[in-house]
């Protein structure tokens, strides 16, 4: 069924219990939130540390540059 295993309908039905069907939309829209700030957070760390990289490997050759003057 729709590739949903016993463990995967198990947790959809006791979030029904928990939040009830009213609030459904809400839990949803809130984790989205989430997991969208959550993968901007990683995307903008992985940017930093290519950043940082780019600035060390011109550091290096510049101070190779130095050392052969």
């Amino acid at each position: 069924m729709f590739g949903l295993g016993t463990q995967e309908l198990l947790i959809m039905v006791l979030v029904m219990i928990i939040f009830g069907a009213g609030k459904l939309p809400q839990v949803g829209s809130a984790l989205g939130k989430g997991l969208r700030n959550f993968k901007k957070g990683v995307s903008e760390t992985d940017e930093d540390e290519i950043e940082e990289a780019k600035v060390e490997e011109i550091s290096e050759k510049s101070d190779e540059e130095k050392k052969d003057d």
